[in-house]
């Protein structure tokens, strides 16, 4: 099956990557000279702009357009131009991390149109090319059956990894559920390795201790799988900042759980931990402090010098995950702290409010 995809940073790249591996036609197009030449350099089409995207893609009816650009403006942006360019019978697949509300419309505002719309939430990050993505479709199920080569190369199997969630809006609405369980688990985590090294009197080997439970234990998991191999290699983190970034879904998680009733508090905590971490210094904590000082006269600590930051760039596509381990964050160039566009995108969180908001 041939198609295009929009888009070929560290996820949109690798799955082209893994689609030509796995003997489907691709035609990638993305502003980033560098990333068309990458993936033309491992057997796929690369295009330099949007009309050759389309000219190469076949016969109108027939065409599928799949988009990897950061969720909110950029994303309406794209798909505004695809819909003057595709015909009916032509299929949009969203494969980021869109606000689900956002995708019902958008399937809403296409349809008069006969285009098709399918939202994917996609999952397998950097380890994605190697070991196959999750996803989760919403979308008809004539426009996912048709995609259905596409979609068994790029799962860990054809037959499992991948699956139509509803109508549109249900993949990213079930990816943004996934998203929001993963920041708790990954809270839990860090919380019980904090604990853990803290307890100086035993002398605990957190390396020991994270490979012990990744066999027989009920924590076992693969974000556990990737913490002890992180373990074993640097312990410390001593050169990672505890800047967590946040990219929207668990923000949306709470929001939806508000408006359904549903209690989510683990979910709630460790998103409020991601704020937290994003203060360079807690205004709410230096008001605690005064506060202090003021009713009871004790000794406060006074801010001397700001906390600096450098930003390490994101892993490229091709590049093999053991790129992305602690022990080779301090063997790579740094950036500003503001980073390029596409660091800043990620570190500043595009796409964490919707494109448009309900009346």
């Amino acid at each position: 099956m041939k198609i295009g995809m929009i888009g070929l940073g560290k996820m949109g790249g690798n799955m082209v990557l893994r689609l030509t591996q796995g003997g489907q036609q691709v035609v990638g197009y993305d502003r980033t000279e560098a990333n068309v030449a990458n993936i033309e350099a491992h057997g796929a089409q690369g295009a330099r702009s949007m009309d050759e995207l389309i000219a190469a893609l076949g016969e109108p009816g027939s065409r599928a357009v799949w988009m990897m650009v950061p969720a909110g403006q950029i994303t309406q942006a794209v798909i505004d131009d695809l819909a003057g360019r595709l015909a009916p019978g032509d299929i949009i697949i969203d494969g980021g991390n869109s606000n689900f509300k956002d995708s019902k419309r958008r399937a809403e505002e296409l349809a008069p149109k006969g285009i098709e719309f399918v939202d994917v939430g996609t999952s397998g990050g950097i380890w994605g090319l190697k070991e196959g993505y999750a996803m989760m479709m919403g979308g008809t199920v004539e426009a996912i059956e048709r995609l259905r080569p596409i979609f068994e190369v790029l799962a860990p199997a054809p037959d499992r990894g991948w699956g139509r969630m509803g109508p549109s809006g249900s993949g990213h609405y079930v990816k943004m559920v996934h998203n929001g369980i993963e920041y708790g688990m990954m809270q839990a985590y860090a919380e019980g390795f904090e604990m853990l090294g803290a307890k100086e009197e035993f002398g605990l080997d957190l390396a020991q201790i994270a490979e012990l439970w990744r066999h027989g234990s009920v924590v076992r998991s693969w974000l556990l799988d990737l913490t002890a191999e992180a373990l074993q290699s640097d312990a410390s983190f001593h050169d990672l900042s505890d800047y967590v970034a946040d990219s929207g879904e668990g923000r949306w998680t709470i929001i939806d759980s508000i408006e359904l009733g549903i209690p989510t508090p683990v979910i709630t905590l460790s998103t409020q931990m991601r704020f937290r971490s994003q203060q360079e210094v807690s205004y709410a904590g230096q008001m605690l402090s005064a506060m202090r000082r003021a009713f009871g006269g004790h000794a406060v600590k006074k801010l001397e010098v700001g906390k600096q930051e450098s930003v390490v760039p994101s892993v490229k596509a091709g590049e093999h995950p053991s790129a992305a381990a602690p022990q080779n964050i301090s063997n790579k160039p740094t950036l500003p702290d503001d980073g390029s566009v596409r660091e800043a995108q990620e570190l500043g969180e595009a796409g964490q409010q919707r494109v448009k908001d309900e009346a």
